[in-house]
Parts: structure tokens; C-alpha cells; sequence
């Protein structure tokens, strides 16, 4: 579909989270028409992770996205899915690649929420193919897990904060789950969450460095439970590492039952996002460093130092290989 100046921020660049949201329908659609494919329960698929994302180049108001996926790998109760956006400049006809993600679906029953279906098996082209999927279901399997168990983290207001701490940039938003925000099931959509999470992060992006900013990359997102209509949801962000070129936000949600639920608030889905501050041209410009100033802050500080070390090495490592 077109790109709208609703789809876009104020530089007319395209926002990580509407993109986003493109590629989880695209997900989605293939993946419940996947499951539903042989004689049996009728479900919708469930959005449970997204593998980390690049932003390769920006999209522009105007421009087309093309969205395409397929399915690479099934387990007996998940599906991957990989997902392509090219944006095409219909002046000129020229296309691009924008965005590469991998995301994992569960077949949920439509008579019954809480039952995971069994999904149909695909046909590999190379026995290799079978292999290195089940790698990747394992290695994020185990990621999950590891994630679900760091997630009792809060964050609380700061009084009169200074400039470029953590306290000044971080921000929430609610937002009171309703129709159109849910699947048949009556769950949230995983699109529109990452949306909400991208707008958030872009908001505390901005107030750090007070510049045009866009989405970089996203880390794994893992949904860890569903969010029911009617909840309202908490979505948190606070920045807490930043590079001399780029900025590494933590973004979580939280989930309150708000209509004959008895049960307390909890934590959905969790995801670390980078941006990059950019010119009125368009060329990155330089980061505002962080100031730490708790030890939580500070241990943060590091645990994003390794994750953006560790990203670094593997970008050189692929650009190694591409060029021999």
C-alpha cells in the first residue's frame, strides 16, 4: 500500500512501527491460512515472537510498500515465517529493500482460546532446510524463556530530571484495548502493539537528542502472554544505552484487566529498539551521551554495551563474508 503522511513523522520519514505492523499482518494472514489448511479445528494464528529486525533504508510518505511472505519452518505448535518490504518510488520505478524479519506463530482454537492446535507439516526442498529451522525454533525457544524470566523490572517517575538521563527521555502511554484492535479471537493484535511500542520508543529517541530520529533495528520482540479486550495496557520506555551514533531503548508492556477480570497486572511483551538521530539531510548525526546515574542505570548501561558489541561484530562478520 501507499505510504500517508499519517504513517510517517514530521521529517516525512515512514515510522518503524507502521512498517511493523505491515509485516505482522503479512505474518498473520499466511500463517492462519497455513493452519487451516487441512480438516480439523479452525484457529487463528498468534503472534508469540519476532526475531530482531534491521531497518536497511528508510521508507517516504509516497513511496509503496510490498509485503511478501513465506513460510520456512514448522514445529508441531509454531510456525516461522519470514517476511520481505520493498519500497518502490512509483515516479521512477526504482525499488528497494527496507526490511528482512522472522517471526513465530501458534495456532490458537476459535472454540477454545487457550488450546494450542497442532500445525501441518510443510514439504523442505533439502533435508539442510528442516535442520537449520529446527536450530532457529530452539534458539528462540530457550531465548523466550530467558527473556520471560528478566521481566519483573518497573519503572518509576522522576522528579525535576536532568537533561540526557534516563529519567528525562523515558515515557508511557495507555491505551484501553477495544475492538479494532483485536483479532476474531478478541485478543490484541501483534502489530498493533509493536506500534505502540515503536511510538513510545521514538518519543523517548527524541527527547534525548531533540532531533528527527528514526527506528534502526528492533530486537527480538516476544509476546509473552496475550492481552484481552477490554485491558489496558501500559506501555513503558526508557533509554538505557547509547553509542556516539545510536540509541538502545527498552520497551515494555503491561497488561491490566479492566472488565470482570480478577487477575493483577502483568507483563506482555518486551523488546529493545535502536534509533539513529538524523540531519534535515538525512545523515546521521551524533548521539547525546547518557547519563547514568543509579547502579540499575549503570548495570543496564553495560547489558546494552554487549548487546551493541555483539551486533556490531556479527554486521562485520556477514560483510566479510559477502565480499568473499
Amino acid at each position: 500500500r501507499i505510504m500517508r503522511p499519517d504513517d510517517a513523522n514530521i521529517a516525512g520519514n515512514v515510522h518503524g512501527g507502521t512498517i511493523l505492523k505491515m509485516i505482522e499482518e503479512a505474518g498473520a494472514i499466511i500463517s492462519t491460512r497455513h493452519c487451516n489448511s487441512q480438516e480439523g479445528e479452525a484457529c487463528v494464528a498468534a503472534l508469540a515472537r519476532v526475531e530482531r529486525t534491521d531497518f536497511l533504508s528508510p521508507m517516504c510518505i509516497g513511496e509503496v510498500a510490498n509485503v511478501s511472505a513465506e513460510i520456512t519452518y514448522t514445529s508441531r505448535h509454531s510456525v516461522e515465517v519470514q517476511v520481505n518490504v520493498m519500497s518502490e518510488n512509483i515516479l521512477t520505478g526504482a525499488k528497494k529493500l527496507t526490511n528482512k524479519a522472522t517471526l513465530w506463530y501458534v495456532p490458537l482454537s476459535l472454540k477454545n482460546v487457550n488450546k494450542v492446535l497442532e500445525v501441518p507439516p510443510i514439504q523442505y526442498a533439502r533435508k539442510e532446510q528442516e535442520d537449520e529451522g529446527k536450530k532457529r525454533y530452539e534458539e528462540q525457544k530457550l531465548d523466550r524463556l530467558e527473556t520471560k524470566q528478566r521481566n519483573g523490572d518497573v519503572m518509576l517517575p522522576v522528579i525535576n530530571p536532568e537533561p540526557h538521563t534516563v529519567g528525562y527521555s523515558q515515557s508511557s502511554l495507555i491505551h484501553l484495548v477495544g475492538p479494532s484492535d483485536c483479532t476474531l479471537l478478541g485478543f490484541v493484535h501483534g502489530g498493533v502493539t509493536m506500534k505502540l511500542m515503536d511510538e513510545v520508543a521514538g518519543i523517548v529517541a527524541a527527547r534525548h537528542c531533540k532531533t528527527n530520529i528514526v527506528t534502526a533495528s528492533v530486537d527480538a520482540i516476544n509476546f509473552h502472554e496475550k492481552i484481552k479486550k477490554g485491558c489496558v495496557i501500559t506501555v513503558s520506555g526508557r533509554m538505557t544505552f547509547t553509542s556516539n551514533k545510536s540509541m538502545e531503548i527498552e520497551v515494555f508492556v503491561d497488561a491490566d484487566p479492566f472488565v470482570d477480570e480478577p487477575r493483577e497486572r502483568y507483563r506482555a511483551v518486551s523488546a529493545f529498539f535502536t534509533y539513529v538521530s538524523l540531519s534535515k539531510e538525512g545523515k546521521p548525526l551524533p548521539v547525546p551521551q547518557l547519563l547514568t546515574e543509579t547502579e540499575d542505570e549503570k548495570r543496564r548501561f553495560e547489558e546494552g554495551k554487549g548487546r551493541y558489541l555483539q551486533t556490531k561484530a556479527k554486521r562485520q562478520a556477514q560483510m566479510q563474508q559477502a565480499a568473499q
